[in-house]
């Protein structure tokens, strides 16, 4: 079978091992990355397309006669038009929980460099206000413990669980929410209003719909104390990024984290990236990153491969 991965510096950076994969095909082509002006010239005699982030839409689809699987090496399947695949007997298959640990601790490190106002203190230094003061440490920014805080965890898969056990072993406590328009069966579970007043940190692990669009806006953020930190590591559009702006400028929270923005990259800028908004860490979509996940990501593109091969597809989509 011959396979072209249309934007392989999603992953790689000349860091990974692909011998494996490559071996999993007659003829394999890794192409940086894909316009979309590009796409048909690249894939039209394809037997398997692989794509994180590049659309392959019907039209795509109808031109290309060969194509029996199309691999996602991520989680997300809305670059794909998988009713049309279904519709061409096209099996789409994509990576699940490659990303858990590297995402958790992410999580992490932004909440505890919230609570102990890292930023904060790495520019004092830098600056040279340690060099001039008159004790032998500065405590000009706040310090919280995470020991006996509350963490309210929005989204309970395998990453809220991961993220959920690292906060115990800091001493926290855990409250997880209902999500909104979702029947849960699990009695345990907080309706988002009455959570947010409880939590000193909230955490965002569920995906992005219809219903969970803006599930962080104006009327969420007002609820929480104003002692809480907001970190979103799971997709942008879970948080309305001007009410975000507006109740971090206002006090309204005490800080907050994102490794995620709702256009990526923000070639057009962002509210968020306003120089006078406190207290906010931006990273950049980078929480999955690790070598480690990103050579997960290869096995499981392979195990996905050898089951198709065998007739048995596994992580398939649609």
């Amino acid at each position: 079978m011959k396979a072209v991965f249309l934007d392989y510096a999603s992953l790689d950076q000349n860091d990974l091992d692909t011998s494996a994969l490559s071996s999993a095909f007659t003829e394999l082509q890794l192409f940086a990355s894909t316009d979309a002006s590009e796409v048909l010239a690249r894939v039209h005699d394809a037997d398997v397309i692989i794509s994180n982030k590049v659309v392959i839409d019907a039209a795509i689809m109808q031109h290309c006669a060969k194509l029996k699987l199309i691999l996602i090496s991520a989680t997300g399947t809305n670059n794909i038009d998988l009713e049309q695949a279904r519709q061409q007997g096209i099996v789409v298959c994509n990576c699940q929980g490659y990303g858990t640990s590297s995402v958790a601790q992410h999580t992490l490190a932004l909440m505890l460099a919230l609570a102990t106002s890292l930023m904060q203190y790495d520019q004092a230094v830098r600056q040279g206000k340690w060099n001039t003061a008159t004790q032998f440490c500065l405590l000009d920014f706040p310090i919280v413990d995470l020991s006996g805080k509350t963490l309210g965890i929005i989204g309970y898969g395998e990453l809220g669980k991961a993220v959920a056990k690292l906060a115990q072993a800091f001493g926290m406590q855990v409250l997880i929410a209902a999500l909104p328009h979702r029947p849960s069966v699990d009695a345990s579970r907080i309706a988002l209003a009455d959570l947010l007043p409880q939590v000193d940190f909230l955490t965002l692990h569920c995906p992005l719909t219809e219903q969970t669009q803006d599930l962080i806006a104006e009327q969420e953020l007002a609820l929480m104390k104003n002692s809480a930190f907001l970190i979103n590591c799971a997709r942008g559009g879970l948080v309305n990024e001007q009410a975000l702006a507006t109740a971090l400028r206002q006090g309204m929270i005490a800080g907050a984290a994102t490794d995620v923005l709702t256009v990526e990259p923000p070639k057009n800028g962002n509210v968020l990236l306003s120089a006078d908004i406190p207290n906010l860490i931006i990273t950049p979509h980078s929480a999955w990153g690790s070598r480690d996940s990103r050579q997960r990501m290869l096995q499981q593109l392979l195990e996905n491969v050898m089951a198709f091969q065998a007739g048995k597809p596994i992580r398939q989509v649609n």
